[in-house]
């Protein structure tokens, strides 16, 4: 498809590229119908996955509690 084709394609489909397979068009899937919408932050903003606040989050350990330690060192190649 040239790029005004594709400017002027029915939004209510969309191409799909798989590996291995040629693209195709189907039909779009409307997410308010899946079983798990209510997780999703369209449905709640408060479901939206904090990247930021994720980072921050620091492991604590228990006293006492038991791990293994691994030192990893990645050197760049030239």
């Amino acid at each position: 498809m040239s790029r005004d084709e594709l400017a002027v394609m029915d939004g209510n489909k969309c191409i799909l590229q798989l590996r291995g397979v040629r693209p195709f068009f189907s039909d779009k899937f409307d997410i308010t119908r899946h079983k798990q919408y209510k997780r999703l932050s369209d449905y709640d903003k408060k479901n939206a996955f904090d990247v930021e606040a994720y980072m921050k989050c620091q492991l604590k350990l228990r006293l006492k509690e038991e791990f293994d330690l691994f030192e990893v060192n990645v050197e760049e190649s030239a």
